[in-house]
């Protein structure tokens, strides 16, 4: 009986003692539950970086940040790098969450890009611009900066005067002023492309510094070959040196001793584009009255005598240029129009003598077409007309005396002409010599064939006039 009731005791206190432990457990349980706090882990890349107590806190981070560097860059388009970064839930109990902490690593972390395009010149990058309607604005800027007045190069004529209204509405100017025609066309020679990049903000150019990297170009070796008319400080000018520098680099140059065809030593910036521009150009001059002689019996054999004065005319020249970043490449005579024709100096001469100029010049070929014209237009200075035509047969301008019939350095096959009144002519670059020394020439007598000999960049004819030793513009005698 006793024995029952022990065991009867130690039953009542094990359950007691169940009873009291799992009390205890689930008050401790609802302790934890209390005490358990949900937060959020910012990961980057699955690498935790902090906690943050809510996910909207780094939402908010993200949009501060927007803000912040688009503050800074506000001529920019910016794009917050937040690639890689990711929240995910958790729960523990009285966790250390440290969401200003977290916040500020994460400041540091975050980086911006700018929205961009990058020019590329044959496909090497050139610059980085804003966006599309930037880099049209670029080119076009580019290609004003050489083409956009239309006005003919300033180094053709610095003397000439501006053209002005008359009350009839036409034109009138100074002899030889040079004007403007028009820009027929602009275009950049190479193949400009662009393509979408993430830029630098401080790398990003504006329309004027992209013009400007575009434009100045860097420092590079350029062998230039020396042209009909140029001249040491012309091409020094041209190219923006100094004489002593372009001497520099070529010691063997003199001024005096410089041939065409010769090839000189520069560096000079280069350009990433080349602008092409195609333009119309005119130019007026003065022309000088024909020379009409009249035999007549009563003045004695070689005297003359001026019955009318002449009167200079006006014509105006129209050409078209081709130039290359501003400079001229290519000119091509496009013709002319007699504004005021000159009236025709009229003058009795005794006899008329084989061999002696009447002053009067025709063309030395027929239907000529000019391909470089005389005197310092676009940056050269040239002595005579350059001129071809489909029959190559030279004639003689004026009646005179072969005075020079052979080689002379730079003109190859040569003939000179005196017409013993002052006025010499010369007829260079021909394939074939038809006269001699002191033979007697008519107006219109053959001299030779037109070619392509001595400094020749392809056949044509070279044509002087020159009196008392100075080149004049045969286009002012010739009719």
């Amino acid at each position: 009986m006793r024995r029952r009731f022990r065991w009867a005791w130690a039953a009542a206190a094990a359950a007691g003692v169940a009873v009291a432990f799992v009390a205890v457990q689930a008050m401790h349980e609802r302790y934890v539950s209390a005490h358990t706090v949900s937060y959020y882990r910012v990961l980057l890349h699955g690498q935790e970086v902090g906690t943050l107590e809510k996910k909207e806190q780094l939402t908010a981070l993200f949009e501060a940040k927007r803000r912040e560097y688009q503050t800074q860059y506000p001529e920019e388009t910016m794009v917050l790098q937040t690639e890689g970064f990711t929240t995910e839930a958790a729960a523990s109990y009285k966790p250390m969450i440290d969401s200003e902490a977290t916040l500020e690593k994460l400041d540091g972390m975050l980086k911006a890009y700018a929205v961009g395009v990058q020019l590329m010149v044959n496909g090497e990058p050139a610059g980085i611009v804003k966006d599309q309607a930037t880099a049209q604005a670029v080119l076009e800027a580019v290609k004003q900066q050489f083409a956009g007045n239309a006005a003919t190069d300033a180094a053709a004529k610095p003397a000439a005067a501006s053209l002005k209204k008359t009350s009839a509405g036409s034109s009138a100017a100074a002899a030889g002023s040079a004007s403007a025609g028009g820009v027929e066309s602009v275009s950049i020679r190479e193949k400009v492309t662009v393509k979408p990049v993430k830029a630098d903000p401080n790398k990003v150019l504006d329309v004027k510094e992209a013009v400007a990297v575009l434009t100045e170009g860097k420092e590079a070796p350029l062998v230039y070959t020396v042209q009909e008319g140029d001249t040491v400080s012309a091409i020094a000018s041209r190219f923006g040196l100094t004489q002593k520098e372009l001497y520099a680099n070529n010691p063997d140059v003199k001024e005096l001793t410089l041939q065409i065809g010769d090839q000189l030593r520069l560096t000079v910036p280069q350009p990433a584009l080349t602008v092409v521009s195609v333009e119309k150009a005119a130019e007026r001059l003065v022309t000088e009255p024909q020379v009409e002689i009249r035999t007549s019996n009563q003045l004695p054999k070689g005297k003359t005598k001026v019955v009318r004065p002449g009167q200079t005319g006006l014509k105006e020249m129209q050409y078209r240029l081709t130039k290359e970043n501003g400079v001229v490449v290519k000119e091509e005579w496009l013709g002319q129009t007699v504004i005021r024709a000159a009236l025709p100096e009229v003058v009795y001469k005794g006899t008329k003598v084989v061999g002696e100029g009447t002053g009067s010049f025709a063309w030395p070929v027929s239907s000529p077409s000019i391909s470089s014209s005389f005197g310092e237009r676009w940056g050269r200075a040239h002595k005579g007309l350059d001129m071809v035509s489909g029959n190559r047969t030279i004639m003689a301008a004026d009646a005179g005396v072969v005075s020079f019939a052979g080689v002379q350095n730079g003109y190859g096959n040569v003939v000179i002409v005196n017409h013993r009144n002052g006025y010499v002519t010369y007829y260079g670059h021909l394939s074939r010599i038809s006269v001699s020394v002191g033979q007697k020439l008519e107006k219109g007598s053959q001299i030779g064939i037109m070619g392509s000999t001595g400094r020749s960049t392809g056949t044509h004819l070279h044509f002087e006039i020159r009196k008392n030793g100075t080149a004049l513009n045969p286009l002012k005698f010739l009719g």
